[in-house]
């Protein structure tokens, strides 16, 4: 029998498991199996690739350069048999336990997030919700590759090609500012808005630009980017006292508009819409489980919009 006989759907969760834990004792907790069952499987384990995969370090066990290596794969591996199995079961969201990850910048209105988790509390209570950030060093086309991430949200101008996406909203592009704010009033020219100072969001991906600086770009145009900020759902604080605006979607806009002494203007200029859309692999494009939360993610952008 060859080693790649050996390694089964077993083992490949106790690597797993082993990676994410560094710790036997944590691990079999995690996989509720026995310590001494997840000792055995990591002797195998070792034997297989030859080679200790975790060693003894101050703070518990840590990964050998192997291990590392191995690890991107055997998680891939492991979610393509589940996702085998997914596709041929029916998903009882009532009774699932499984956790969803859900990948995105925070410009999205939070009732937007907050009707995803009603919904999923009330139609599968004992599942659980990760919510993570973007940033520009998250490899979030390998993480949806490896079943890290189900789904992405985002607007890019041009996701990739190769995964598949559903539209969520298109939006129109507005001004935030506070109501006292000099251009909250009046006449509002191409120029007060270029020369106003701005809260420019931070790009969430090396590959992502904005649509606000792609069309000023196209203009030969720029604005004064005062304050650069990873965190959308701040802006809006920061115009209170202030003379920044913000150029956002109207959505987003019109939301803290509701809540704070903020104004929603229309720009000078006339931006091409946000297009906000969903990305996921198509490893699980057909697994009733994920088909059952992009439903309800598009559910609660339904209720957003009505």
């Amino acid at each position: 029998m060859s080693k790649e006989d050996t390694v089964d759907a077993h083992l490949l969760k106790v690597f797993c498991a082993l990676m994410a834990e560094g710790s036997v004792t944590r691990a079999a907790v995690k996989l509720e199996q026995s310590q001494p069952a997840v000792s055995l499987a990591l002797g195998k384990l070792r034997e297989i690739f030859s080679d200790q995969l975790l060693v003894r370090g101050r703070d518990g066990m840590v990964p050998t350069e192997r291990a590392l290596a191995i690890l991107p794969r055997a998680q891939a591996l492991l979610a393509d048999l589940t996702g085998l199995v997914d596709a041929t079961a029916p998903f009882d969201a009532s009774s699932s336990n499984h956790s969803f990850t859900i990948a995105s910048p925070d410009y999205m209105a939070p009732v937007f997030l907050s009707e995803i988790v009603d919904q999923i509390r009330r139609k599968a209570p004992n599942a659980s919700l990760v919510i993570r950030a973007l940033g520009p060093d998250f490899d979030f086309e390998g993480a949806l590759a490896r079943g890290d991430v189900d789904v992405v949200i985002g607007n890019w101008p041009s996701p990739p090609a190769y995964l598949k996406r559903s539209i969520l909203l298109q939006d129109d592009i507005v001004c935030l500012m506070r109501d006292s704010h000099s251009l909250a009033q009046g006449a509002f020219s191409e120029a007060d808005y270029l020369a106003a100072a701005h809260i420019v969001p931070v790009a969430y991906s090396m590959a992502h630009r904005g649509v606000v600086e792609t069309h000023l770009s196209s203009l030969r145009v720029s604005r004064a980017r005062t304050v650069a900020l990873s965190y959308f759902t701040t802006a809006p604080y920061l115009l209170l006292q202030s003379d920044l605006i913000f150029s956002t979607s109207r959505h987003f806009a019109s939301y803290f508009a509701g809540l704070l002494p903020l104004v929603v203007r229309q720009p000078p200029i006339e931006f091409p819409q946000m297009v906000f859309q969903m990305l996921w692999h198509d490893r699980s494009h057909h697994s009733p489980m994920h088909r059952w939360l992009r439903e309800i993610i598009m559910q609660a952008r339904n209720r957003i919009i009505s």
